[in-house]
């Protein structure tokens, strides 16, 4: 499988691409994807990484597996291919986003157009088999992806994070508060936002203040 991601990455994760596990990981990917339908297509495992940059990254959304239904995964977590009706959390965050900061709801669930603005939009795990959510949990994805937080934790100013429900939170230990600011909230999942853990949170808004106070971009939500 090909590392399809920005050089920036690479210089960073060298050290993590040449461990065992990472190379058993990338052997079972392989296999799992010539055997099975699997999702995102190879070309886009890495989207996150290559839409957005590791020096520009300001924004970082974790998520847990990709979609696991045909056509709907574009290797950026919460986001779908053009054309493709939008997931039930990707309303929810539309709708929150609408009520935030009073921007329409768009015509396509594809955040390319956020990734490539500096917002990481990073899946636990990174691909995943046709109709069979988690079936590619625990092969080591988990592993590199702890890394990758890490490292922009570590080399990195002033990111944003967005945790959103108790899986995202988990991650809050791998993150230097005292570098960088961390939102949490409920998951923009139905089960979540229904019970009023999600709408209201502000959280497109608040993370454009501080990016503004620290001299960065606002995000174009």
């Amino acid at each position: 499988m090909d590392l399809k991601m920005h050089d920036s990455w690479k210089a960073v994760l060298n050290e993590e691409f040449e461990k065992s596990y990472f190379k058993e990981l990338i052997d079972f990917v392989k296999e799992e994807y010539a055997k099975k339908i699997c999702y995102p297509k190879g070309s886009q495992v890495f989207s996150a990484f290559d839409h957005c940059h590791f020096d520009q990254v300001k924004v970082v959304i974790i998520g847990q597996d990709p979609y696991h239904g045909p056509n709907q995964a574009n290797g950026l977590c919460f986001s779908v291919n053009d054309g493709i009706p939008f997931p039930p959390s990707l309303i929810n965050i539309f709708k929150e986003i609408e009520k935030d900061l009073a921007i329409p709801i768009p015509k396509t669930g594809n955040l390319e157009r956020w990734a490539d603005q500096g917002v990481f939009l990073l899946n636990a795990t990174l691909t995943v088999r046709q109709s069979e959510a988690g079936s590619h949990q625990g092969k080591g994805w988990e592993k590199f992806t702890d890394a990758v937080i890490k490292k922009i934790s570590a080399e990195s100013e002033k990111v944003v994070f967005l945790l959103w429900g108790g899986f995202a939170q988990k991650k809050a230990a791998l993150i230097d508060a005292s570098k960088h600011h961390i939102l949490k909230s409920g998951h923009p999942s139905p089960l979540s936002a229904n019970r009023g853990f999600w709408f209201g949170n502000k959280h497109f808004s608040q993370t454009n203040a501080y990016l503004k106070a620290n001299d960065k971009p606002e995000i174009n939500w």
